[in-house]
This record gives C-alpha cells, sequence and structure tokens, in this order.
C-alpha cells in the first residue's frame, strides 16, 4: 500500500554532508583508501571523568525519566557556566536541556514560528537551520555573508530584507562552515538593529570553545541586558567536550519562550537520555583541560595544513577563527581542471583522489568546499597533498 506523504517532509533537501560521508564509507566498506575530511564532530573519545561520572549515575539508579527540561543540577551548572564564561546571569528556570542543540534548534522554530513567518539565515549557512524553519511552516530568508566579509552580515545588508513577517535572525559565531567569529562592535551593530525593529536573536554558539590563534567568542547576550531579554542562546556539550553521540544541547533565555519549548518537549522526547546528563553535569563541573588539550589539537592541525591548503592552485581561503573547518572557495580550481563547477569537482575528488570533502552548494555558497581537520595530523596532509596532486595532474 502507498502512503502520500507530508507536503512538510516532501519538500526537504536531504543532507549533503550525511550523503557525502555514506558515499566515502561504502567506498571504504569495497576496500577503497578513501581519505574523509566530512566529520562534523570532534575525533577524541569524550574525557574519562564524562564516561566515569555517567556510568556511576546509571549503577546507582539513575536510569529513570527526568524533568522535561532537563536535571535542575545540569541547568545550574548551565547557568553558572554563563556566569563564568560570559559574565551573564540566566536562571536555570530559563533553560532547557535537549537532545542535542539540533533538537533545540528545531523545537524554537516550532514554538515561535506561525505559517509565512520570516528567518533571516546568513548564508554560507550550517544546512539544517533552512530546513528546520520550513518544517515549522516559517519562510528562510538569505542574505550573503560576502567573502571579503569573512562570510559575515552587517545590519545593512539586514535592512535590505526585512518585513513584517521577519521574526528572527540566526547568528552563528563561531560559523560553521566557515569559521569565522563576529566582533564586538560587528554584534553591537546588530543587536542594535534587532532591537530597533524587535527581532529575536538566535545565538547559535556551539563552537564557542573551539577559537585560535587569539580569537575569543562573545556573545550577543552579554552585550548588553536588553540584547540578553532579545537572544535565545543555543549551546550544548557536542564539540565543546566531544560528546556528539550523547545528544545534550539546551536553550537559554527569554521565560516565555524556554517554557513553550518546554511543553513541547513534554510531548517529544519526554526527556533528554539521563545518563548523558550526568555525563553532561561533568562536562560542565569537572576538569576543563581535556576540552584545551583538544583545542590546541585543533589550533596546531589548522597552523599547519592551512598553509599547505593555500598553496593549491585554485583555492583561496580565509583563514578560520574557530570550529574546526576550512571553507576555501575552489570555483577557480574547478575551472582549472576543466569541471562545470564545484559539485562536479567534488565529486572528481572523492572518485579520483580518493578524498571526501563536502560540497559548499549545501551550505548556500556553491563556490566553498568544506573540510574538516577533526582529524588526525597525518591524514589531514595525506588528504591535502591528494588534492594538491589531483590539480596539477588536471592541469598538465
Amino acid at each position: 500500500m502507498n502512503f502520500e506523504l507530508a507536503q512538510r517532509v516532501q519538500s526537504l533537501t536531504p543532507s549533503t554532508t550525511l550523503a557525502i560521508t555514506a558515499k566515502a564509507k561504502e567506498m571504504k566498506a569495497q576496500g577503497i583508501d578513501v581519505i574523509g575530511l566530512g566529520a562534523g564532530e570532534p575525533d577524541f573519545n569524550t574525557p574519562q571523568h564524562i564516561i566515569d561520572e555517567a556510568v556511576q549515575s546509571m549503577n546507582e539508579g539513575y536510569t529513570k525519566y527526568t524533568a522535561a527540561a532537563g536535571l535542575p543540577k545540569l541547568k545550574e551548572a548551565i547557568s553558572n557556566k554563563f556566569k563564568q564564561d560570559q559574565g551573564i546571569d540566566i536562571p536555570a528556570s530559563d533553560i532547557i536541556v535537549t537532545s542535542g542543540a539540533k533538537h533545540a534548534l528545531y523545537t524554537l522554530f516550532q514554538v515561535i514560528l506561525n505559517k509565512g513567518d520570516e528567518v533571516i539565515i546568513p548564508t554560507p549557512y550550517w544546512v539544517s537551520y533552512p530546513e528546520q524553519v520550513k518544517l515549522a511552516g516559517g519562510k528562510p530568508v538569505f542574505i550573503d555573508g560576502l567573502e571579503e566579509n569573512e562570510y559575515k552580515v552587517t545590519p545593512q545588508q539586514l535592512e535590505t530584507v526585512i518585513t513584517d513577517r521577519t521574526k528572527a535572525v540566526i547568528i552563528n559565531s563561531p560559523s560553521n562552515p566557515t569559521g569565522m567569529l563576529y566582533s564586538k562592535p560587528e554584534l553591537e551593530a546588530i543587536g542594535e538593529f534587532c532591537l530597533k525593529h524587535n527581532i529575536l536573536i538566535i545565538s547559535d554558539e556551539i563552537y564557542e570553545k573551539l577559537t585560535y590563534d587569539g580569537h575569543q567568542h562573545i556573545s550577543i547576550a552579554q552585550i548588553s541586558p536588553e540584547l540578553k531579554e532579545q537572544t535565545i542562546i543555543i549551546n550544548g556539550v557536542s564539540k565543546s567536550h566531544s560528546m556528539t553521540g550523547w545528544r545534550i544541547g539546551y536553550a537559554a533565555g527569554n521565560t516565555a519562550i524556554i517554557k513553550a519549548m518546554t511543553n513541547l518537549a513534554s510531548h517529544s522526547t519526554s526527556n533528554p537520555t539521563t545518563p548523558s546528563q550526568y555525563g553532561a553535569i561533568a562536562a560542565y563541573n569537572g576538569s576543563q583541560q581535556p576540552v584545551e588539550e583538544m583545542k590546541n589539537a585543533f589550533e596546531e592541525r589548522l597552523n599547519i595544513i592551512y598553509q599547505q591548503l593555500v598553496a593549491i592552485p585554485g583555492f583561496t581561503c580565509i583563514k578560520p577563527q574557530g570550529a574546526f573547518y576550512l571553507f576555501p572557495n575552489v570555483e577557480e580550481a574547478a575551472k582549472l581542471t576543466g569541471y562545470e563547477d564545484v559539485d562536479a569537482f567534488v565529486k572528481g575528488l572523492l572518485e579520483e583522489a580518493k578524498v571526501a570533502v563536502i560540497p559548499g552548494s549545501g551550505f548556500g555558497s556553491p563556490k566553498n568546499i568544506r573540510l574538516s581537520y577533526a582529524t588526525s595530523l597525518d591524514l589531514l596532509e595525506a588528504a591535502v597533498r591528494r588534492i594538491h596532486e589531483f590539480v596539477n595532474q588536471k592541469l598538465q
């Protein structure tokens, strides 16, 4: 029997990241030596003290339901984290713990958007932003983060797309896929615009702990009390503490919005996974040395591999300031090597050079590719060497 699927899912665009990763895994299963640079997760294991705390919690019988918004002790730990890291006071009652930061975003869009409401999404964007907005009945409105402005947007650009249906704007700093950070003056200018037009700010700060070469993350919510009230912060332990599979994220901010998200979560997930919540408590209350060690390793890889990458003919790349991705413009390389576009160039890299990267088209930026340096330095250097040889061979 055939059933017609709901229109809300028929319009979804499959994840480019997952498609490339699946193809690379298929080739590896066939015995082909493929180097995958598509990873959106750290290659470090979760720190041992976090694992130990989760195991202990299970052994002590903490394997039952929790409150829909998460364990009070975890929400207090998150509240303390905001005080220590950003100097902002967000009470535990204004925090909801979710099954990953992706779930926090999904739930947020479900409770703030009515049909036709608009969300401004700067490009390049993380692949799930527009799809989640559409699933909530909203309309994604894209503005180009220009390469000459480090892929960031300005209030002047925001002015050109605002309408009476504009509900929110997304700021992702550090950015996936570009690795760029918004400075305090840039955030102040965007914040002033949002206050003027009463637009909700969705601040995705999932990569906040991973910044390099002296750059520091600043939350738009810490700039002023008014902006704190105008902002919903999205974060989690997935990237900072290498806990992607534990699925613990959170949203923090406006009391009414967080309450609505909690009500919705009570009818969807009931609660985030209990042992994972105990692990997250250890992540925030325990030693942060593993976080620093991972960050330092990423910084070392970035500083080595960046120089090798920009030496490839036709590659230009702004050096990332955070996260763990390189996002080079390879439009010229695609032309030089005889490919009609970057997507075809990416396919050629996978099939001939045996290197899997993610095409920028999945992030709304078809001139670019995304390479993750969340893998060993040896593999990174081997992958870049293969790409360089691939381009050189095509140029002969």
